[in-house]
C-alpha cells in the first residue's frame, strides 16, 4: 500500500485528500495522511466580510477537518494536527512538530499544499491554529466595531474587497481610506476594471490615496496607530489593515527548490523540479497566480497524475489558462473583474461570488461531496 502524505489541511490539501481517496478503488488501496496545524479549515474567501461584525458567524467559516473524512477507513486515512519543520527527498521523510513534540513520518508520494500568509498578521489567512485565526478574527471585528477612522493598505484584490466591505457597512458613520502603492487600484487589470472599481468604492465613501506606500507604523499613546507614508508625511487613524505581501508557506522546503520569492519549482506535470514524488498544489507553487480557482483547477490535475502513476500510465500536461480571471466584490451590491481582458459584469460578479462568497460550497469541500 502506497502512503500519501498531503501537507496543508486548507483547501488544496483537502480537496487533493478527497478526490485520491475517491480514486483509490482504480489504483488500489493508498492510505493518505493529512496534515494540518488548523483543527478546522477556514474558509477564507469570506474574510473581508468576515471582519464586519455580526456579518458572518463563525460556524459559516469554520469547519472541522476530521469528521469530514469519517467515511474512509483508519487503514486509508489519517489526520495530524502538527505543521512540518523540513522534509528530506532522499529518505522520502518529513519532519512534523506538534504540541507533542516532533516526530517523522515516511512516504512514498508528498504533496506540498501549504499554503501562504501575508506579511502582517491579519484575518485573511489561517494562522498558527484555528483557535490563533479565530481569536484574530475576533480582535479585528472588536476593533472594527469600535473605530472611528480606518486605513486598509494594499489594494490588490484583499484590499479591494476589505475596503468595499467597509464602506458597504460604514461609509457613513466611519471614515475609510485605501492606500495604493500603484497609480491606479487591482494594478495588472484592464484599465476599465480599475476604474469601475474606483468609482463603486468612492460610491460607498471610500477615500482611495494613490502612489503610496507605508513605509512605517506605530502605536500612539491614545492607542491609535500613526502611518508613515512615502512622501514623508503621517497619518494617523484608530485601525490600520495590511493586506499586501502574499508570503508562501515553504520554509519547511530545501532552498534549491525554490524561486527568488519562495515558491516552490515545478514542471509541466506539476511535479516539483529535482526531487523524486513530490507534487504541488496551490498558494505556494510558482505555476500560476495564487487563486482559489487556480487551487482548484491543479487540485483535480495533481490528483488525476497521481492516480494515472499509481495504474502504471503515463501523466498528463497541465495547461495554464493564459486568461486571467478575477472577480472581486465592492460590497453586497457592486463588484467587477476580468477573464482575460474581457471585464465581468458588476450583476455578475455579486451574483457568482459577491452573494455568497461560496461560503456554500465549505461543508460538501470538508465531506468530500463536492467531489
Amino acid at each position: 500500500m502506497k502512503t500519501i502524505v498531503i501537507l496543508g489541511g486548507s483547501y488544496g490539501g483537502i480537496s487533493t485528500a478527497h478526490r485520491i481517496l475517491k480514486q483509490s478503488a482504480k489504483t488500489g488501496p493508498v492510505k493518505v495522511i493529512l496534515v494540518s496545524p488548523n483543527t478546522h479549515l477556514f474558509w477564507n474567501l469570506a474574510s473581508a466580510r468576515a471582519i464586519v461584525p455580526g456579518e458572518i458567524p463563525d460556524s459559516k467559516i469554520f469547519e472541522p477537518i476530521a469528521p469530514g473524512f469519517k467515511q474512509y477507513p483508519a487503514s486509508q486515512f489519517e489526520f495530524i494536527i502538527a505543521t512540518a519543520e523540513s522534509f528530506d527527498p532522499e529518505a522520502k521523510s518529513v519532519v512534523l512538530s506538534a504540541s507533542t513534540g516532533s516526530k517523522s513520518i515516511s512516504y512514498d508520494i508528498l504533496i506540498l499544499a501549504t499554503g501562504s500568509h501575508l506579511k502582517s498578521p491579519g484575518p485573511f489567512k489561517p494562522a498558527a491554529s484555528t483557535e490563533e485565526t479565530q481569536d484574530i478574527l475576533h480582535d479585528f471585528q472588536a476593533r472594527v466595531k469600535t473605530a472611528k477612522s480606518i486605513v486598509v493598505a494594499g489594494a490588490g484584490a484583499t484590499g479591494v474587497e476589505t475596503a468595499g466591505e467597509l464602506g458597504f457597512k460604514y461609509g457613513l458613520s466611519k471614515e475609510i481610506v485605501l492606500i495604493a502603492s500603484g497609480a491606479t487600484i487591482l494594478e495588472g487589470t484592464p484599465a476599465s476594471v480599475s476604474k469601475t472599481a474606483t468609482k463603486q468604492l468612492q460610491a460607498v465613501k471610500v477615500s482611495i490615496k494613490l502612489s503610496t506606500k507605508i513605509r512605517g507604523s506605530a502605536k500612539t499613546l491614545d492607542g491609535k496607530e500613526e502611518l508613515t507614508l512615502s512622501d514623508g508625511s503621517k497619518m494617523t487613524t484608530d485601525l490600520y489593515i495590511p493586506t499586501m505581501g502574499l508570503v508562501p508557506n515553504s520554509t519547511y522546503i530545501p532552498a534549491n527548490l525554490l524561486n527568488a520569492s519562495g515558491f516552490v519549482n515545478v514542471d509541466e506535470y506539476l511535479k516539483v523540479k529535482g526531487v523524486k514524488d513530490v507534487w504541488a498544489v496551490g498558494d505556494v507553487s510558482a505555476v500560476e497566480r495564487p487563486q482559489y480557482v487556480n487551487t482548484e483547477k491543479q487540485s483535480v490535475h495533481v490528483a488525476k497524475n497521481i492516480t494515472l502513476l499509481l495504474s502504471n500510465k503515463q501523466p498528463v500536461i497541465y495547461k495554464v489558462d493564459p486568461k486571467q480571471m478575477m472577480a472581486v466584490p465592492v460590497g453586497k451590491k457592486t463588484g467587477t473583474g476580468h477573464m482575460g481582458n474581457m471585464k465581468l459584469p458588476s450583476f455578475m460578479v455579486v451574483m457568482v461570488k459577491g452573494k455568497g462568497l461560496f461560503m456554500d460550497k465549505m461543508g460538501p469541500v470538508v465531506s468530500g461531496a463536492a467531489f
